[in-house]
């Protein structure tokens, strides 16, 4: 399972990077307005790297890092699908955007479940040779 978290985090890393920054970049040359225009500012990108080379080389904090940065993040994105819900607005941004929370929003449902398991069922941490 770990490995499926660590490529998960990349996957979710590498899209992240293309649809907030590449797609939007070359959007705004092809316009040709100011190269940022379009840009989604978000670094959260670096911390799903982190937490994939957590869970690869098994790093003792494991188990704390996913679990502090998973309910940060379960608690970010249901505020931000809060607001955005209250007044809807479809475009190709916001389209990419919402896709994207879904798909990390499940990420990080499906990691604590996985912690809950680990930690309460098996009862050894992360980072231990179980998986």
């Amino acid at each position: 399972m770990r490995q499926f978290f660590v490529h998960f985090l990349l996957i979710l890393s590498v899209w992240t990077l293309l649809i907030k920054f590449v797609f939007p970049i070359a959007y705004g040359i092809a316009q040709e307005v100011v190269w940022s225009t379009y840009i989604m500012w978000d670094f959260w990108w670096v911390a799903h790297l982190w937490l994939a080379w957590a869970f690869h080389y098994q790093s003792r904090h494991l188990y704390l890092l996913a679990l502090v940065i998973s309910v940060t993040e379960v608690i970010i994105i249901s505020i931000k699908f809060y607001f955005f819900f209250a007044n809807p607005h479809w475009d190709i941004w916001s389209s990419n955007w919402f896709i994207n929370k879904i798909f990390v929003l499940s990420c990080f449902l499906i990691m604590l479940g996985y912690l809950y398991r680990v930690r309460l069922v098996v009862g050894v941490p992360v980072s231990s040779t179980h998986d």
